[in-house]
C-alpha cells in the first residue's frame, strides 16, 4: 500500500488568460518549474473541474468538491466553516459569514477590499475586540461575535435570542454573488465597487428568518463604521500614510454546519493535513483529517517552503496521506501580478517539490499537484477554468505529457475529469498491487 501526498497549490491555474508580460504565456508555463516537469514527465496529466464547468468556485466549495464530497449535497456557507475553524461554536439557526476588513471610500464605495494588504493580524483582533464591545443589536433580539483570523480577514457569527436566523441571504461584498449557498467569485470589472445591502435571498426556505438576518447584517455593517471610524488603530494607519480598516465586508452566509462523513470512512485511509487559512482548516476538522500545526506564511518563501517540504517528509510516515494546501500562487493571482505569481510558483518547485521528491521513495508513494481553482492574472479573481493536475509516482505509467502547464495537460491521459473524481483515483493508484 503506497503513501498519497496531495499537494493543492491555491489558485494556481490560470487557465485561457496568457499574460502579455510573460509572452502571452501563463505564469505556470513560464516558471522553470524541472521538478514538476520531472514529476509530469514520469506520470500522467490532465484537467480538473474542481466543482463544476462555469463555475468559479470559492476555495470551500472547491476543497469540499477535490477532497471527495458532492458540494451540491453537502455545502452549508462558507461562514460556518471559518468560525469553526476560528473556534467558535455553530448552532444550527446561528448565522455566520466570512468577513473581511476594508477600506471605505465615500459612502458605500470601496477603495479597497483587502486594506492594501497591510493590516496586521494584531491591529485586526483589536479592531474586532472594539466591535465587540460598542456595538449593540437593536434591529432584532441578538447577540454576535466577531473574531479575526488572519491578517485582513476574520469571521462573524450572529445568533438569535428568540428566534433562529438564516443563512440565505445576500453579501455585502460585492466582489462575490450566492447561488442558493454557493458562493461564485464575479469576474473583474463585472460590478461595481460599493457596498451592498444585505437582502433575503429569493429562494429563501424560511422567510422570516431571512428577513431578520438581513436586518441584521445591515444593521451591523453601519454601526461597525462607527466604530472603526473613532479607533485609534486607524488614526495610527492613517498618520503612517496606511489606508484605514474602516469598513467590514460580509459574504457567504451559512446557517449550520456541513455533515461530512469522515475521510477515513469513506475511503479507508488516516490522512493528515497542512493547512494555513481558516477555510481550509475548517473543512480539516470537518472530515476527520489530523492537522498538522505549521507556522502562518510570511514574505520569506525560501524559508516557508523548505520548512514546510522538511515537514511533509516527517510527517509522512504518520499517515496514509498527506493533504498539503499552500496558498502562494493565489496571492498575486488576485493582485494581477503575473511576474510575481511566476516567481512564487518557481520557489515551490525549488524549496518545496524539489527536496520532496528528493527524500521520499516514489516507488513507495503517489503524488498528485494540483489547485483548488484558477486565478487568472489578467481577471484578478477565480474563474471557472479547470486546473492543471499531475498524478506520478508507484505504478503510475507515464503518458508522453513533456512538462506542467495547463496546455501540456490538455492532452495527458487523465482527460478532464471533476473534483469529485480526484480523491478515488488516487485511492486506486495508492492501493494498486498492495
Amino acid at each position: 500500500m503506497k503513501k498519497i501526498l496531495y499537494i493543492v497549490l491555491d489558485g494556481l491555474g490560470d487557465g485561457k488568460y496568457p499574460c502579455k508580460e510573460l509572452d502571452n504565456r501563463t505564469p505556470l508555463e513560464a516558471a522553470a518549474t524541472p521538478s514538476m516537469d520531472m514529476l509530469a514527465r514520469e506520470g500522467q496529466t490532465g484537467l480538473m473541474y474542481t466543482v463544476g464547468k462555469d463555475i468559479a468556485p470559492e476555495s470551500d466549495i472547491a476543497v469540499i468538491s477535490i477532497l471527495g464530497y458532492d458540494a451540491m449535497k453537502y455545502y452549508t456557507g462558507r461562514g460556518p466553516l471559518e468560525a469553526l475553524a476560528a473556534g467558535i461554536k455553530i448552532n444550527d439557526g446561528d448565522l455566520a459569514f466570512r468577513a473581511n476588513f476594508a477600506t471605505r471610500g465615500t459612502g458605500r464605495n470601496i477603495k479597497d477590499r483587502r486594506v492594501g494588504r497591510n493590516l496586521s493580524t494584531e491591529e485586526a483582533t483589536q479592531l474586532c475586540k472594539e466591535i465587540n464591545k460598542k456595538i449593540k443589536l437593536e434591529s432584532v433580539p441578538a447577540m454576535f461575535k466577531f473574531k479575526s483570523t488572519l491578517e485582513y480577514r476574520g469571521v462573524l457569527v450572529f445568533s438569535g435570542i428568540k428566534n433562529k436566523l438564516s443563512g440565505y441571504v445576500t453579501n455585502t461584498d460585492p466582489a462575490y454573488i450566492k447561488h442558493g449557498l454557493l458562493g461564485v467569485a464575479k469576474k473583474t470589472g463585472s460590478y461595481e465597487n460599493m457596498v451592498e445591502y444585505c437582502i433575503p435571498s429569493k429562494d429563501s426556505r424560511n422567510p422570516n428568518a431571512a428577513y431578520r438576518s438581513a436586518l441584521l447584517v445591515n444593521e451591523f455593517t453601519l454601526k461597525s463604521c462607527e466604530v472603526l471610524d473613532q479607533s485609534e488603530v486607524n488614526k495610527n494607519r492613517i498618520k503612517k500614510g496606511y489606508l484605514p480598516a474602516n469598513l467590514v465586508l460580509l459574504r457567504d452566509a451559512g446557517d449550520c454546519l456541513p455533515k461530512l462523513p469522515s475521510i477515513k470512512s469513506k475511503f479507508r485511509k488516516n490522512f493528515g493535513c497542512f493547512v494555513e487559512m481558516p477555510t481550509e482548516e475548517g473543512v480539516a476538522l470537518l472530515t476527520g483529517m489530523k492537522i498538522v500545526p505549521i507556522p502562518p506564511p510570511t514574505k520569506d518563501l525560501e524559508n516557508d517552503y523548505t520548512l514546510r517540504a522538511n515537514m511533509t517528509i516527517r510527517h509522512i510516515k504518520n499517515f496514509d496521506g498527506l493533504y498539503i494546501h499552500i496558498k502562494g500562487p493565489d496571492i498575486p493571482g488576485h493582485d494581477g501580478d503575473a511576474i510575481k505569481k511566476k516567481t512564487v510558483i518557481e520557489m515551490l518547485d525549488k524549496y518545496y517539490i524539489t527536496p520532496l521528491i528528493n527524500k521520499i521513495d516514489m516507488d513507495k508513494t503517489i503524488v498528485a499537484i494540483t489547485a483548488d481553482h484558477s486565478t487568472p492574472c489578467r481577471l484578478k479573481s477565480h474563474s471557472d477554468d479547470p486546473v492543471p493536475l499531475l498524478i506520478s509516482g508507484g505504478d503510475v505509467r507515464p503518458d508522453n505529457t513533456k512538462s506542467f502547464s495547463e496546455k501540456a495537460c490538455l492532452t495527458g491521459k487523465i482527460g478532464k475529469i471533476y473534483g469529485t473524481q480526484l480523491m478515488p483515483l488516487l485511492i486506486k493508484y495508492a492501493n494498486a498491487n498492495k
